[in-house]
């Protein structure tokens, strides 16, 4: 038996199809969860917590350097811990 014919039989069989389905359902289910989160959920906690745009907070380590024109040449270095909450929120809700 040829291996291209081999992997048809394993491709076909429904627990691999079924896995496929699944991870394209998990992926639109991943964007949902997204929106849920940083549409629904964050602002009215934001809003809670003084008007707090959970993406605008981060440490900076280095401040950005600009030229004489004032554009940036070399870019802030900085710890974003307001993603990194968002992103958790984000993977909470997938987990349930």
């Amino acid at each position: 038996m040829s291996i291209i014919k081999e992997f048809k039989e394993f491709a076909m069989r429904g627990n691999v199809v079924d896995m496929a389905v699944g991870i394209i359902i998990g992926g639109a289910f991943g964007k949902i969860i997204s929106s849920v989160v940083s549409d629904v959920i964050m602002p009215p906690i934001g809003l809670l917590l003084g008007g707090v745009s959970f993406t605008d907070l981060k440490i900076i380590l280095k401040q950005p350097v600009l030229d004489a024109a004032g554009v940036v040449t070399t870019a802030a270095v900085s710890i974003n811990y307001g993603n990194l909450y968002l992103k958790n929120q984000y993977w909470m809700l997938q987990v349930r």
